[in-house]
């Protein structure tokens, strides 16, 4: 038997963001896990004794923060659980004005640094020939793109997930996608010249070599050398803008 819905307010009181932590608290009292169905908008009045428009409203909240799954003409679902509103949440931040993009990109590529460097003895630990050959061929992909002048954004994206997914560890893996995404969508050029594309290239490499040797201070050396460029290029405009008492300075 499932776990009953938290007592109902009177239904004079009962807002819409009331409705919301309790279908939240229904979900983690019941166990429930992706995919797993909810009651009906129906059925939520009743236990609730909240009003219809107060039920939608909070299916509504849900949906956006994709707790929850509305398939129309089957029901309702406990959702993907994924990091899509954090993506247009800080993407949006990062588009803002130019001066917030720059500040938002450094800080994430840092963590993205410091995610990577902090698990280093992780992923050195677990890595194996398999995985080795899977990154090697992303990183050929990129050496031969780089030689045609041309971007490799999908290789590099699967690269950096594939490099954490023998963790297991679901959290990390999204939210370097997540930061990923926003980094690609607010400044996709900022690296843009083939020697930046070359040398982009050639840090993954180090990178996986490292990881091959069971290096692991070689493995922090080679991710603190493949985010310095663009670190490097997100500093410079914060410490070298123009000056608008002195433009021709």
């Amino acid at each position: 038997m499932t776990e009953e819905l938290t007592k109902p307010a009177p239904r004079s009181t009962l807002r819409g963001h009331e409705v919301t932590e309790q279908i939240k608290n229904f979900i983690l009292g019941n166990g429930l896990t992706p995919g797993d169905p909810l009651p009906t908008e129906t059925e939520l009045c009743s236990e609730l004794g909240a009003s219809r428009s107060s039920v939608r409203e909070a299916i509504k909240r849900l949906s956006a923060l994709d707790i929850v799954e509305v398939r129309h003409g089957h029901g309702t679902y406990v959702g993907r659980l994924s990091l899509n509103s954090l993506v247009e949440s800080l993407t949006f931040r990062g588009r803002l004005s130019s001066g917030d993009d720059l500040a938002t990109l450094y800080e994430l590529v840092t963590v993205r640094k410091v995610l990577e460097q902090g698990l280093g003895r992780d992923i050195v630990n677990g890595y194996d020939e398999e995985q080795h050959r899977s990154l090697g061929e992303l990183v050929t992909g990129m050496e031969e793109a780089a030689e045609r002048g041309e971007s490799f954004v999908e290789e590099d994206r699967a690269f950096h997930l594939m490099l954490l997914a023998p963790l297991n560890n679901q959290l990390v893996t999204q939210l370097t996608g997540a930061f990923w995404d926003v980094q690609a969508v607010v400044a996709p050029l900022l690296l843009s010249t083939e020697e930046d594309a070359r040398e982009t290239a050639a840090a993954h490499r180090a990178i996986i070599d490292a990881a091959h040797r069971g290096d692991q201070a070689g493995f922090v050396a080679a991710v603190a050398d493949h985010y310095a460029p663009i670190l490097h290029l997100l500093e410079k405009p914060a410490t070298t803008g123009v000056d608008p008492e002195n433009p021709d300075a």
